[in-house]
């Protein structure tokens, strides 16, 4: 079934479990995660990022997630994620996204306030809520993402950005990296827990790939109720496309897209359960 995200996160925040959203651009991998999902019998939020927007297309892919969602018994939303233009999140929310991010990190703290401002407005008349963020995510190994400088979120900052913008969930930066970490992670679950005390909302962790285990589920237990799911994954079927085209000279392209659907499996699941309650 397809639900507003932010219904899916006040449920996870209340229960205290993390829900992850999964960063996908094709039917292979959208099929990969529902049905992961639905194994695990935990809600599941399909994430499609505004840079994919050249390469997918944005109303067939909203219009493939909503007949699938529909035909799921796990409650499933759909949610843009990292968007810099307003003409992209009014794109999503005319196709039936239900949560979309405005990123206006990378302005200071008084004009990512009125920016996201604008958007909640919008989005919010349409009943879609919206994540924003504050402070900035790293870009590590491997990632598609832009550059970020990795200032952690202020909680202040946060309680501000929070009470005059009105958004629905907060991505707080607190040393995670979008991609894969090249050295040891350095992940403030203190400076989360200011955060989690200083705002009501769900919470987001961007840059879950390479993210170990046992700090997910702690920054759970901190607030986190959504985190992001992308890298690791992808580094999953390119491993797997690379090693089967190696193996056989001439393959049917079902064959090898099946195969890279199941090779993803066992990552999704392995979020998925790391999450749960």
């Amino acid at each position: 079934m397809l639900l507003n995200t932010k219904d899916i996160l006040l449920t996870a925040q209340k229960e205290q479990y993390g829900v992850a959203a999964f960063n996908v651009y094709s039917l292979e991998t959208l099929q990969a995660v529902i049905r992961v999902a639905e194994a695990e019998n935990h809600p599941v939020i399909i994430a499609l990022g505004e840079r994919y927007f050249d390469t997918v297309d944005v109303e067939g892919f909203a219009a493939l997630t909503k007949v699938l969602a529909e035909k799921s018994t796990i409650p499933i939303a759909l949610h843009l994620d990292h968007a810099y233009q307003k003409q992209s999140v009014i794109r999503a929310i005319n196709c039936g996204f239900t949560s979309v991010m405005f990123d206006g990190s990378k302005y200071d703290l008084e004009k990512n306030i009125s920016y996201t401002k604008e958007i909640v407005k919008i989005a919010h008349m349409a009943g879609v809520s919206v994540e924003a963020e504050i402070g900035s995510v790293a870009r590590g190994a491997f990632s598609d993402e832009e550059d970020g400088d990795g200032t952690l979120t202020d909680p202040q900052d946060a309680k501000k950005f929070v009470e005059e913008t009105g958004v629905d969930f907060l991505a707080a930066a607190i040393g995670t990296v979008h991609g894969m970490y090249t050295g040891e992670p350095n992940i403030n679950l203190a400076l989360l827990e200011e955060i989690q005390q200083s705002v009501s909302i769900p919470l987001v962790l961007h840059g879950g790939s390479g993210t170990p285990e046992h700090v997910m589920k702690r920054a759970v237990e901190k607030g986190i109720c959504k985190v992001n799911v992308n890298t690791e994954v992808s580094i999953a079927a390119t491993s797997y496309l690379k090693q089967v085209l190696k193996e056989e000279e001439t393959m049917h392209l079902s064959d090898v897209m099946a195969g890279m659907q199941q090779a993803i499996e066992p990552v999704i699941a392995k979020f998925i359960q790391v999450l749960k309650k």
